[in-house]
């Protein structure tokens, strides 16, 4: 019993995956809205300008985080389709369609 419930995926596991697919552009919006909310809260508790510009800073870097996350998701799915045997034949034709165009070119 134990080996099986160690090989069950959570039942909304799918979803999930596919909901952060998907939600690329909302994560960016909610990073630097809550960095640029951060910071006007420490400006407003501190009185320094530069802590807001702390927090937007902050909200940027996240997005740009969240960005190389998905870039690496992204193409590790793709590397995993490149690397499929039934799209193996995709390669070679445009490999030889590169090779017929080399000969116009000269």
């Amino acid at each position: 019993m134990n080996n099986n419930s160690q090989n069950e995926q959570p039942k909304f596991k799918p979803i999930i995956e596919g909901a952060n697919k998907l939600s690329l552009g909302i994560s960016m919006v909610v990073a630097i809205l809550l960095g640029v909310g951060i910071g006007k809260v420490m400006e407003n508790v501190f009185g320094y300008v530069w802590l807001f510009w702390l927090g937007v800073f902050w909200g940027v870097a996240a997005a740009g985080l969240n960005i190389y996350k998905m870039y690496k998701v992204v193409k590790k799915d793709l590397d995993d389709v490149a690397n499929d045997p039934k799209y193996q034949h995709y390669e070679n034709r445009w490999d030889k369609e590169d090779d017929d165009l080399d000969k116009y070119e000269k």
